[in-house]
């Protein structure tokens, strides 16, 4: 499925579990990045933190059983592994009660984490992380510590955690953005650019940004890249949706994969498009997609 290449991966931020009414699953979009990137037979670390908990110990049992790094996962004794109240409507979208203040707003700088980074091809961070000071300041530290790395930025806004002075510090750190539709025009209206058509909306912000590549999600209706210079595009492949949690993530981390181990944007594109959609038909964010589930979807759709 992949190019024989190694490329390690750091995902950067929240873990913390989804409750659905009584149902509670294992989520936040750094660690759906994580496992839907070490799916596909990559290296990944995991950096974050958890609560001296059941929770916590349960995510952490999770992670490694799904081969992910855990040494940059550590426990604090002050506060609790995280939770996320969701809401789906009729369409299966979600909408998100974040608990404030949780473990995870509070990764601390360390040697181990710097050796982690140092060591990184592909770094996934989002803006949620930034709401506390002390994940915020280890977040920007991390990014100015290996100049090599690919940065790459999931947006994922979550009100009233975000302001547009940190948005573009962060777009103008990283070397690829992920955007959906609403959350690029939101963005790029803030700053001052005024249009309705993503095209231009995603040049407006790879020059204000200098960011050379921009992925913006559209829902059903499919996504647009930005690599090289050109604007591809696809239109998605239409599932019955059980819910859209942690679809986006899977589809960043696949297109990611795909771009960095083979760099054809058509190809990345059309099998990030179907990762995305195979998660959207199943509850939860992280179910498990096999190799040949992912081929015959794709084949059933040529």
């Amino acid at each position: 499925m992949f190019l024989n290449k190694k490329i390690n991966a750091v995902s950067y931020g929240e873990v913390l579990f989804d409750v659905f009414g009584e149902e509670k699953k294992i989520g936040g979009a750094p660690l759906n990045l994580a496992l839907r990137t070490a799916s596909f037979g990559f290296p990944v670390a995991m950096i974050s933190a958890v609560g001296n908990d059941e929770d916590g110990k349960v995510i952490c049992d999770y992670v490694r059983e799904n081969q992910l790094d855990t040494s940059g996962i550590m426990t604090t004794q002050d506060y609790d592994t995280g939770i996320v109240q969701v809401t789906l409507n009729e369409r299966g979208s979600a909408t998100y009660e974040i608990k404030f203040p949780s473990a995870w707003d509070f990764i601390e700088l360390n040697d181990n984490v710097r050796n982690i980074v140092k060591n990184a091809d592909v770094f996934f961070f989002g803006s949620l992380i930034c709401r506390n000071d002390v994940s915020r300041n280890t977040l920007f530290s991390l990014l100015d510590s290996n100049s090599e790395m690919f940065k790459v930025f999931d947006v994922n806004l979550r009100k009233p955690f975000y302001n547009i002075e940190l948005l573009e510090q962060l777009m103008n750190k990283a070397d690829f953005i992920k955007f959906n539709d609403e959350e690029i025009l939101e963005i790029a209206s803030e700053l001052g650019f005024q249009s309705d058509n993503l095209e231009e909306n995603i040049q407006f912000i790879s020059e204000k940004t200098n960011t050379k590549s921009i992925c913006v999600t559209l829902g059903k209706h499919g996504s647009l890249l930005l690599w090289n210079g050109k604007i591809y595009q696809h239109g998605g492949y239409p599932v019955k949706v059980a819910d859209t949690v942690g679809a986006g993530d899977s589809f960043l981390a696949s297109l990611i994969a795909k771009l960095l181990s083979d760099k054809n944007p058509e190809t990345a594109l059309d099998f990030a498009s179907a990762v995305g959609a195979l998660v959207a038909s199943y509850s939860g964010a992280n179910p498990k997609l096999r190799n040949e589930e992912i081929d015959n979807f794709l084949k059933e759709r040529v």
